[in-house]
């Protein structure tokens, strides 16, 4: 008796083995925008001050 496997999964495993790599790939990715070292408490300060506070409506020239 054959299990059923949905269209997505019959994608999902073609396309994985079609590029092997493919998971390393999402995971480098997600490490370069995601996943990085949390900010002190300095740091946070430090930024939290710098910022220039917006005006309510941005777009005028007043």
């Amino acid at each position: 008796m054959r299990k059923y496997q949905s269209d997505v999964t019959v994608f999902l495993e073609k396309l994985k083995a079609a590029k092997p790599t493919l998971e390393q790939d999402q995971q480098a990715g997600r490490a370069l925008l995601w996943d990085k070292e949390p900010i002190s408490i300095d740091e946070q300060r430090r930024l939290k001050a710098a910022k220039v506070k917006q005006r309510a409506y941005v777009y005028s020239n007043e």
